[in-house]
């Protein structure tokens, strides 16, 4: 999955269909998802481009989209937010995949 940093963020959802994971690595809840990551990409790679961003490495984009708890999945579509998984549902591939079904 594409690591994003605070520069390269605006860049990579400007087009298309974005699904981005804010993240951290301390963060228990990210590192319990991070291996059901792959095959959620690869489910959805027809329809999503995937990227995670670290929000203690880029504070402002995860103040700017008002990320309160991670893992948080926001789908973005050319520039807009048009969906978003916060953390207390982010916790099972599962969850993340119903979530990605609803907005195919």
């Amino acid at each position: 999955m594409k690591q994003l940093q605070t520069n390269t963020f605006p860049e990579f959802i400007t087009a298309g269909r974005k699904v981005v994971e804010f993240s951290a690595d301390w963060c228990i809840d990210c590192k319990r998802i991070l291996p059901d990551l792959p095959e959620i990409e690869s489910t959805f790679s027809s329809t999503f481009d995937f990227a995670m961003i670290d929000v203690d490495e880029s504070q402002s984009v995860a103040q700017q989209f008002q990320v309160k708890g991670i893992p948080t999945f926001i789908v973005f579509e050319n520039g807009k937010e048009v969906g978003r998984l916060p953390s207390r549902n982010a916790k099972t591939k599962e969850q993340v995949v119903t979530f990605l079904r609803e907005l195919e």
